[in-house]
């Protein structure tokens, strides 16, 4: 995802949400130790998160590589069509259902609009909640999630140290922990989720050191447990839960270089992490050479725009922003929701006082066809206050009306109303 990590074989997602809930698990803990060390201790909750990306044991299917390839370029529909024919014809092979479920899930976590990568490079979207997931949608992935452990186990029963097999339910168990942190938004119940993957892929380096994919969730681990505050480092060392900063980027490098299964997905995390260590420039060329190779996804340019933004470099990200704008008008993104960028150009030009400019930057917002609903109304409520920080209060008024006519019942709404009663001014 996780962040999945957010990951293995997914957009950008993949990577984006295996952060995302590594850093949530970060934390998390946290929180936890603050509260109860004794309740950590009695669930052992670990980081480490990562989907299915794992050859075939039954033998590499070639079609893999196109659905995998349809993935990146965010075709979910193709790619979830090309993965139930390859689950068809290897019945017995968890990892083709694990490919087929964080596909599903990836894909549901999009609709969600789960699926901002500003969201994951800070802590805040913890508290971000999005549409909810489709019920019918939440019983086919429990139904894959069931049939991979099935099959898992199967295995293991016939043999403990069968590496694929130990892997495969690491995957299983990071994807479900996946599930029920942004799906459900069970905190506690996705650390729970964590632990097995965790031990599992440490327990698969354990028989086999030259598993170079398992690397990806334990060098995760490392650099969130690595990251934790010193006070907090301690207690967790208390319940057996350690880790290192440099030996989670080396790993995740190790992955990255290796230029197996989870290479993109590695250099996905390892990208995210260095955002966070504010190595912007390095983490940039990650995401150049990704967005190169899968010029369908619009998320990869992004985030080389946002990370030229966070680098203090702002014209360069300004025209980083309006490419993908352009590039989305001219049909190179289909129908994904690019208009994205022209939020994140409108956030760049507030930042720079530019009110005029950010104020026709989320105008555009509204110009792409069928536009993200929760973007589309966070873009009218932004231009709405730069119209009140220009003094015409008028085209302000007219943006916050849009605003509860689309939907009167979120945070933006209530912003709205308030701008209303009295205009906005920073």
């Amino acid at each position: 995802m996780q962040l999945s990590r957010i990951f293995t074989r997914p957009e950008f997602a993949s990577g984006i949400l295996l952060c995302g809930i590594l850093l949530f698990i970060d934390l998390f803990i946290a929180g936890l130790f603050s509260q109860s060390a004794e309740a950590i201790a009695q669930t052992r909750p670990a980081t480490g998160i990562t989907p299915a990306t794992t050859a075939t044991s039954s033998g590499h299917d070639p079609f893999v590589d196109t659905a995998f390839d349809h993935f990146y370029n965010m075709d979910y529909d193709r790619s979830i069509q090309e993965f139930e024919k390859i689950a068809e014809r290897h019945p017995n092979d968890p990892s083709a259902t694990n490919h087929l479920l964080f596909t599903r899930l990836t894909r549901e976590l999009y609709r969600m609009g789960a699926m901002n990568t500003g969201e994951y490079a800070n802590d805040s979207f913890i508290g971000q909640a999005h549409r909810s997931a489709d019920p019918k949608v939440k019983e086919r992935l429990k139904q894959l999630v069931e049939r991979a452990e099935g099959l898992e186990e199967q295995e293991l029963k016939a043999n403990s140290n069968n590496v694929d097999a130990l892997y495969a339910r690491g995957v299983t168990r990071a994807q479900f922990s996946l599930y029920t942190a942004l799906v459900e938004r069970a905190w506690f119940s996705a650390l729970r989720n964590a632990v097995g993957a965790r031990h599992d892929h440490e327990r698969v380096l354990e028989l086999n050191p030259n598993y170079v994919d398992a690397k990806l969730v334990v060098g995760a681990h490392n650099y969130v447990m690595g990251s934790l505050p010193w006070s907090v480092k301690v207690a967790v060392a208390l319940v057996g839960l350690t880790g290192s900063k440099e030996k989670g980027l080396q790993y995740l490098r190790e992955v990255a270089d290796n230029n197996g299964e989870n290479s993109v997905d590695a250099k996905i995390v390892l990208a995210l992490f260095l955002r966070r260590e504010h190595r912007y420039d390095e983490s940039r060329g990650l995401m150049h050479d990704l967005a190169v190779r899968y010029p369908r996804n619009y998320l990869f340019p992004l985030e080389e725009a946002n990370l030229l933004r966070s680098g203090g470099h702002p014209q360069e990200a300004a025209a980083a922003y309006r490419k993908v704008w352009q590039n989305g008008r001219e049909g190179k993104y289909g129908t994904l929701h690019y208009e994205i960028s022209a939020w994140g150009l409108g956030e760049l030009l507030r930042n720079q006082k530019d009110y005029s400019g950010a104020a026709a930057a989320y105008e555009l917002v509204s110009q792409a066809p069928d536009p993200d609903p929760e973007m589309l109304q966070k873009a009218n409520l932004a231009a709405g206050e730069m119209y009140d920080q220009l003094q015409q209060r008028d085209l302000a008024m007219k943006k916050y009306q849009s605003v509860l006519a689309e939907n009167g019942g979120t945070p933006p709404a209530e912003k709205a109303r308030q701008h209303i009663r009295e205009a906005y001014r920073e």
